[in-house]
């Protein structure tokens, strides 16, 4: 049986640490996880999904990463359910993350925490070129290049 998950996507908050009684650290967080499509009026949707991590990378999750970090996660899907105070049954399905890895830089992430302004006295206006890098647009990534000429003897199947 196989039950993996790879997901990237932005931390929606600060992760919640807490110890176990045996004081096992234990993290959960949400990560916003933009679709592939866009919806009718033209916007990515995006998926809020929980993950739980434990033992020492929860503890350097918490430490490292904050609400609108990029995040790699790997791990498994877990499902569960218990009876809350009222009597009902609660369904949680959740990743549980083995490993986690944060994909950009701190300046990145500490540029992106201030909207791209410059407190400095010479610049005293936000620079929009710092928030919206050429990638992030929904441009062709590969600029106005050529397509390639490929005639069919050149593949190999």
């Amino acid at each position: 049986m196989i039950n993996n998950v790879v997901l990237v996507g932005r931390m929606t908050r600060d992760a919640e640490l807490r110890y176990t009684p045996s004081n096992q650290a234990v993290a959960t967080f949400t990560l916003a996880v933009n679709r592939n499509f866009k919806n009718q009026n033209g916007e990515r949707d995006a998926d809020f999904i929980n993950v739980v991590i434990w033992r020492q990378q929860a503890e350097n999750l918490a430490n490292w990463a904050k609400k609108g970090t990029l995040l790699g996660v790997t791990g498994r899907i877990q499902t569960r359910n218990y009876e809350n105070q009222q009597g009902q049954r609660v369904y949680v399905t959740e990743v549980v993350a083995d490993n986690f890895q944060i994909l950009e830089s701190r300046a990145t992430r500490e540029g992106a925490s201030t909207g791209g302004y410059n407190p400095s006295p010479a610049n005293p206006q936000p620079t929009s070129q710092a928030q919206t890098p050429n990638f992030a647009r929904d441009d062709n990534p590969f600029g106005n290049a050529n397509p390639i000429e490929i005639s069919d003897d050149d593949l190999p199947f």
